[in-house]
């Protein structure tokens, strides 16, 4: 069954309310067990152009698809950044604040006059972001905004390619995870690394502990925490909730952006 595309209806309304720009915005990496939380954005300006042919939410794309689609994606949105919440920040912080933390570095990267005469189009149900912004910024949460509009739906496959090419890359300094294949994700091959090799620096410590794998951690130091960044403390292991695993890995495209972690 084909998927419904998303379009810029949402979009052109807020700007007929007088608003220069909306900014589309969603993460990825929720439900990983390693690697960081990132969110995107992508700013559509009044007077935008249709979108790139075949943009789609991330999970609805193949690796392939979302490989294309990511440099088009970026070169039709008038600013483009990701954000990034790192694994030892998940743990310290939990994943609400992550989530916010994250999108305020995204948003960080977006110049202010942007942000003034902007509404953010948050997929889903509730604003986590706005509790992390210096100031209060105008948002406007979507449930499906990822699938039904065209400037979120950019944002989610930015963020997704981006983090996967992290995830590729630790692979040459962390082998033996299956990096490349799960990005970090639950799956049979990654907790059988995990019973072998234990959890690397990367892993969520809070999130390591599913009922059919009895981790030692008792013992384990705490994640790497970066020099003045916070305390380095062990953490109790928390149960793992499989509902929580949001889609599928995906392959990287060429190509860079800033990301700020900190």
């Amino acid at each position: 069954m084909a998927v419904a595309a998303p379009s810029l209806k949402v979009e052109r309304a807020i700007h007929r309310e007088g608003h220069r720009y909306v900014i589309g915005c969603d993460e990825v990496g929720r439900g990983a067990l390693a690697g960081p939380v990132a969110v995107g954005v992508a700013v559509v300006e009044v007077g935008v152009r249709a979108f790139p042919p075949g943009l789609r939410d991330s999970k609805m794309l193949s690796e392939k698809r979302r490989e294309e689609l990511a440099p088009r994606a970026r070169k039709w949105a008038r600013h483009c950044a990701v954000g990034l919440t790192e694994a030892w920040e998940v743990d310290e912080l939990g994943l609400s604040i992550g989530l916010g933390l994250a999108g305020r570095r995204a948003l960080d990267q977006v110049p202010d006059e942007i942000l003034d005469d902007a509404v953010i189009l948050l997929d889903g149900s509730w604003d986590w972001l706005n509790p992390m912004l210096d100031a209060p910024r105008a948002v406007r949460t979507r449930i499906k905004a990822d699938r039904d509009c065209a400037s979120v739906s950019a944002a989610s496959v930015i963020a997704k390619v981006h983090r996967d090419r992290i995830m590729i890359d630790a692979d040459l300094e962390l082998p033996g995870y299956g990096w490349p294949g799960n990005k970090g994700y639950a799956s049979s091959g990654h907790f059988a690394a995990l019973a072998e090799l234990g959890p690397s620096r990367l892993h969520r410590r809070t999130w390591l502990r599913p009922p059919e794998l009895d981790l030692q951690l008792d013992g384990l130091e705490g994640p790497v925490v970066p020099e003045g960044a916070g305390p380095e403390e062990p953490f109790e292991p928390a149960p793992l909730n499989p509902a929580s695993f949001d889609s599928a890995p995906s392959e990287p495209v060429d190509g860079e952006l800033e990301v700020r972690t900190g």
